[in-house]
């Protein structure tokens, strides 16, 4: 039996989407170039006549959208997620281009979930939407027009995930699996309760430290092993105390 195409590990997330028709818009997008999952993360309105008249025969995405209440929720058994943004961030991911972050969510997409992230339509992502994704994927545009259309935006990153299949024998296999994004927010969460116990974080002025751990770890890319470790040196150092 052939294993599945990894585009059907590939998961299209719209947060707080004001507009419905920009919803079956990137429905169709998304359904022109195999992508099939789409998970919406409080839309303003959904379901919606203007979203069934733009996904133009892209009814079986429309209509299998899964509606989460939280982007930790729509993102939880994920292993990768892309925060695809065009505005700099202050101590940033790592920043790709939507032919790199497209090969390499293909490339983790062949065993296990990974995910696009789309901000709202005025303003995109906020910083602590970035901060739940491993990297940020540039799309390269005009630098004195850089704002696409969120449906134009979802056709641009299908394209290159479509085009990153025919690249895939020659991208190196993951090697172990993956922590998910639920398994690593329970370990931030272990690891700040950890550092406010031991006196090396102060909750009330936190400054930028969680943010940049955040970082750190999101570059390493953390596997399920390396997160049971770290919550074990976590529990020991605890329990010494």
């Amino acid at each position: 039996m052939n294993p599945p195409c990894p585009l059907a590990n590939v998961r299209v997330v719209l947060s707080h989407t004001s507009h419905p028709g920009n919803i079956g818009a990137a429905a169709r997008a998304m359904k022109t170039m195999g992508l099939s999952t789409l998970y919406l993360v409080n839309p303003k309105s959904f379901p919606d006549k203007e979203a069934e008249t733009r996904a133009a025969g892209a009814w079986d995405v429309l209509n299998s959208a899964k509606v989460c209440s939280s982007l930790d929720e729509a993102l939880g058994d994920t292993v990768l997620a892309a925060a695809i943004t065009a505005r700099p961030r202050g101590l940033s991911h790592e920043v790709v281009d939507s032919r790199q972050g497209a090969q390499e969510l293909c490339t983790h997409a062949r065993q296990h979930p990974v995910a696009l992230v789309f901000g709202t339509e005025v303003s995109g992502l906020t910083t602590v939407e970035v901060s739940r994704c491993q990297i940020i994927v540039h799309i390269p545009a005009n630098p004195d027009y850089s704002s696409l259309n969120l449906a134009s935006a979802v056709q641009v990153m299908a394209y290159e995930l479509r085009m990153a299949l025919s690249e895939l024998g020659k991208l190196s296999q993951p090697i172990g699996t993956l922590a998910s994004l639920g398994e690593i927010e329970s370990f931030f969460g272990h690891l700040e309760q950890s550092m406010i116990v031991s006196g090396f974080l102060d909750p009330q002025e936190p400054k930028r430290l969680l943010q940049r751990m955040r970082r750190l770890f999101a570059r390493a890319r953390l596997e399920k092993e390396e997160v049971n470790i770290l919550r074990g040196i976590l529990n020991a150092l605890q329990k010494h105390r």
